[in-house]
């Protein structure tokens, strides 16, 4: 077997690790934002960043100096987006049932304040602000504020159509502080969402003790699964697009074909950029001996985009992914942008417990029960048995009373 096309038994994901310094280098900022507010936050927006935190109104967006070309892909995004936002609300209704005992309820109760991290720094991500903002909405989030270390008149009038209702620009870890803590006379918020780097990261994870967050994300992955395609260099287009999200970046090829493999990795290697990702690890190639083997690699992997190139297999079979695209038509590239579900994925194998960002994520379940007569007694006596045995004596003596 060529070293290049590596047996899937011998292959592991990277180990996720946090570099010690970024650890404490954030620890230290969520510290004096502890302690001294708003003027740490300033401080270390114009230390890191070079410019201080400012608040900017959103105009209506077609007041935005962008081409009639991006407009027209913008809002056709946000529509799509929108539109499937709506498709996954429709099962999050508020209901109830009634039984001998009483009336029961399950609420759906949007949460008050969020805030959504745009990342501006390697790339503008327009799409960010649209996935983030828009589930919100939908949801009925009364306060969307939209954080970006960018100005970008894209990524401002995204953010204005998909509903932020305020707009900072403030950038890295500083600004998941002041969305946690608050900054100047804006309240903190009850959930953070959106990707960013490393800092950005760390930060989440250092206050999701007092602020919900959406996931902890690694480096972007795409793993293919294919035997016989059409377009090879489609499925290498894939790969590519993936692997330039970030410098830890992988994209997995697992396939039974070593025809296949071995043709894909001729064309890596013609062109010098996919090479150097190939020799880098950016991109890998897996071979498997049978499909059975394929999936329970890819059960366990479980990665953030999934793309499955199989005419012939059960979807049903695999069930650890944070986005499942069938078929060569579907680059993940399309739902990076623009086919509608959540481009926010779980990665790193969260995926094994998690799924991607969406309406129900800005929605708390709320529960209600209202007690009758004959419902009083009937639990009384469940509940003063189940207490006794416990050895919590109020609380039996709390339901022996209604008794």
């Amino acid at each position: 077997m060529n070293a290049d096309i590596i047996s899937i038994q011998d292959y592991q994901r990277p180990a996720m690790t946090q570099q010690a310094a970024i650890v404490e280098t954030v620890r230290n900022l969520i510290e004096q934002v502890t302690y001294q507010g708003d003027a740490a936050i300033d401080q270390f927006s114009r230390d890191i960043d070079g410019f201080s935190p400012e608040r900017i109104i959103l105009t209506n967006f077609e007041d935005y100096d962008l081409s009639d070309e991006l407009k027209a892909a913008i809002k056709s995004s946000h529509q799509r987006i929108k539109k499937f936002c709506r498709f996954q609300a429709q099962g999050l209704k508020t209901a109830s049932y009634q039984d001998d005992c009483g009336e029961f309820t399950t609420l759906y109760q949007p949460i008050e304040r969020i805030g959504a991290y745009i990342p501006g720094g390697r790339f503008p991500l327009i799409s960010t602000a649209l996935m983030t903002l828009t589930p919100a909405k939908v949801a009925g989030c009364p306060v969307r504020i939209a954080c970006s270390p960018s100005d970008h008149p894209a990524i401002m009038a995204a953010a204005s159509l998909a509903g932020a209702t305020d707009f900072i620009k403030i950038g890295g870890a500083q600004a998941i502080a002041a969305l946690s803590f608050g900054w100047q006379d804006m309240t903190p918020v009850n959930m953070i969402v959106g990707p960013g780097n490393a800092y950005v990261n760390q930060a989440k994870a250092q206050i999701q003790h007092r602020t919900k967050i959406d996931t902890l994300a690694g480096p972007s992955e795409l793993l293919i699964y294919a035997n016989q395609v059409k377009r090879i260099d489609w499925l290498v287009a894939d790969a590519l697009a993936q692997a330039e999200h970030d410098p830890n970046a992988v994209s997995v090829v697992v396939s039974e074909s070593m025809s296949l493999l071995n043709n894909i990795k001729a064309d890596l290697q013609g062109r010098d950029k996919a090479n150097a990702l190939f020799q880098q690890g950016n991109i890998v190639l897996l071979h498997s001996d049978s499909q059975t083997d394929s999936i329970d690699f890819i059960n366990d992997y479980a990665p953030e985009h999934l793309q499955v190139c199989l005419s012939d297999i059960n979807p049903g079979l695999f069930t650890n992914y944070g986005s499942l695209f069938l078929g060569e038509n579907s680059a993940v590239a399309f739902g990076d942008y623009c086919s509608g579900p959540n481009h926010t994925l779980p990665t790193a194998g969260a995926a094994k417990y998690s799924g991607g960002l969406g309406v129900h994520q800005f929605l708390k379940v709320l529960t209600q029960q209202s007690i009758n007569n004959q419902g009083r007694m009937t639990l009384a006596k469940i509940a003063a048995e189940m207490a006794r045995a416990e050895g919590l004596i109020e609380h039996q003596n709390s339901a022996e009373l209604r008794q």
